[in-house]
């Protein structure tokens, strides 16, 4: 597995955690209001939270520097050989 692809595994449900310190969670304005959108947030010690909003306690946490080569591996291209489901 990739730097980028091992970096984003780290997955966890962050319940206990959100209700104890609340996230603010942002979406693109690109998102329409029917659409399943990404939301990301700013987690406790510098981490970066994602979420799905159709599925929004599957949450998936990693660094800013794990996110931003996995950013560039996907506009690399490093991902489209994966079959669609």
């Amino acid at each position: 597995m990739s730097p980028a692809t091992s970096s984003m595994a780290s997955s966890r449900n962050c319940d206990k955690e959100q209700h104890v310190n609340p996230v603010a969670w942002r979406q693109s304005s690109y998102c329409q209001e029917s659409a399943s959108c990404v939301n990301v947030a700013e987690g406790e010690h510098n981490t970066i939270l994602l979420r799905e909003s159709e599925q929004p306690d599957a949450i998936l946490s990693t660094t800013r520097a794990r996110l931003r080569a996995f950013i560039r591996a996907v506009k690399a291209g490093r991902f489209d050989h994966f079959p669609e489901s």
